[in-house]
């Protein structure tokens, strides 16, 4: 009998920890994927002044094309902690970044877009736009 009591503490505290886990991993993921954004504006800017146009891709940021390179490789790659950078030239005075999670359900962050304004903007649950609230 107190084995059985003892067990039901131990779920209802783990029930409660559980997802408070889970959000805290969520919010640490969307915190580098802001930090991300903000690097790979940094890299599009000084791309542009050294270069005198934005990247056509982020592979043009990196070793074998400039040394040294403007991000690092794991970015180059388009898929850095728990969210995929997809990169767009518009035109060759702008550009678009979006930022989705990887994860689903609960693990299932919010989707970030910028520009080369440098304005993020958020949503939750589709990707975003340049039509959506700005976050910084």
């Amino acid at each position: 009998m107190e084995i059985m009591v003892v067990t039901s503490i131990v779920i209802i505290l783990i029930s409660f920890a559980v997802p408070n886990i889970l959000r805290s991993r969520v919010i640490g993921m969307e915190t580098s994927a802001l930090g991300n954004l903000r690097a790979l504006n940094n890299a599009c800017q000084l791309y542009l002044l050294n270069m005198k146009n934005y990247p056509e891709s982020l592979a043009d940021m990196s070793q074998p094309k400039v040394d040294p390179p403007y991000i690092d490789p794991e970015l180059v790659s388009g898929t850095k902690q728990g969210y995929s950078f997809v990169y767009r030239l518009a035109a060759s005075d702008h550009f678009t970044v979006n930022a989705n999670p990887t994860g689903f359900g609960l693990l299932q962050g919010r989707f970030f877009f910028m520009d080369e304004s440098g304005l993020v903007r958020a949503r939750k649950g589709g990707s975003a736009g340049a039509d959506d609230p700005v976050l910084f």
